[in-house]
Order: C-alpha cells, then structure tokens, then sequence
C-alpha cells in the first residue's frame, strides 16, 4: 500500500460485464478487514456493452473526499478493446500500475497504451474463467489480479474474506463458491507481474 496509507482504483469495463460487481466485491472484504472503504461507479448513459467505470478508495484511515478517482494508484482494465477508445492510462500516478485483461504479455501490450512509461501487468481473465466457471466472466479473475498486483489487501487474508462474502452471496446457489474462488487463486497465480 502506498505510503499515504489511502489506495485508489479506477476500473474500466463495458456494461455487463462486472466491473461493477468486481469493485464492490474489493470494498466489501476490504471493510471485512477494518479498512475504511469507499465503492462506486461512474454512472453515464449505460447499457450492455457499454463503457462503465468504477472506482475504490481503500484506506487506513476515514476518508473525506467523495469525488471520483482522477490521479489513482492502480487502473483496472476488464475489457482490452477500451484501450482503444479509452485513455485509460490518464491520471495514472508514477509508480501505480494497469492491470489488463488480455492473453498478450505486459511488453506485448504496451504499444496500445499512449506512452505509458509505468509499470503493466496482464492476465487472461477469458482464458481462466471459461476454464474454470464455463463462461467468461472476467471480473472475478481481474477482482484477484487487482488485489495481487495492488497488495492493497494481504492475499491469503482476501480470499478467506471473499470465501465467507461469497457464503452470503451466494446461499441460494452454493456451488457457485468452489468455481469462484478456484477462478481467483489460479488469478492470483497467473496475472503477469510488469
């Protein structure tokens, strides 16, 4: 965690694809752990597909701002094609990183980022969860790639967390859990550290 003991992410997904869910997810095991936390999207004109942002506020200590996140430490992309349209990498602190989702190496993917000199980690959020779950769903893989990459949370301790979350999300539909939380160890595993 950065010195200022407050950490800040901003994610980038389309609509339907659970950037959403992924960064209210961080804020609800972050607060399970005694952070003071804030979770929220950017709401605009959604529909499926498309652009949504979210963004997280994890810190030691209250917070006081309640703005959106422009000079955050780590960005979240969930969906790869944004880069494309989006200036993803804008406001992105020296010495924060972006997590992509995308089969392509850190080195592979840099090109695509508009001169962005910092630090890039990737992960193949589709491949995992279509292995593991049977559908792409990539928020849960990037949600464990975020919390890996950003140390925000000590990883052991998150998913402990996010099992017992999940136990009461998910009481209605039980085998849910055991895919979901596979899908976000092998996450942690497998995101390429830039």
């Amino acid at each position: 965690m950065p010195s200022s003991n407050m950490v800040e992410i901003r994610w980038h997904g389309r609509g339907g694809q659970g950037a959403k869910m992924a960064c209210l997810l961080l804020a609800d095991v972050a607060a399970l752990e005694g952070k003071f936390v804030q979770g929220f999207p950017e709401y605009g004109p959604e529909r499926m597909g498309a652009p949504i942002t979210a963004y997280n506020r994890i810190s030691e200590k209250r917070c006081t701002v309640h703005s959106n996140i422009y000079h955050p430490d780590y960005v979240v992309v969930v969906d790869e094609s944004l880069l494309d349209s989006v200036h993803v990498t804008g406001g992105l602190r020296e010495g924060g990183a972006i997590i992509i989702n995308t089969p392509l190496s850190p080195r592979e993917i840099v090109p695509r980022l508009r001169g962005w000199q910092g630090r890039v980690c990737t992960i193949d959020a589709r491949r995992i969860s279509e292995e593991i779950l049977g559908r792409n769903f990539p928020n849960t893989p990037m949600l464990a790639a975020a919390v890996r990459v950003s140390g925000v949370l000590e990883p052991n301790r998150f998913l402990a967390s996010i099992e017992e979350s999940f136990k009461n999300k998910f009481a209605a539909k039980p085998q849910l859990i055991e895919g979901n939380m596979a899908t976000l160890q092998r996450s942690m595993e497998e995101v390429q550290l830039g």
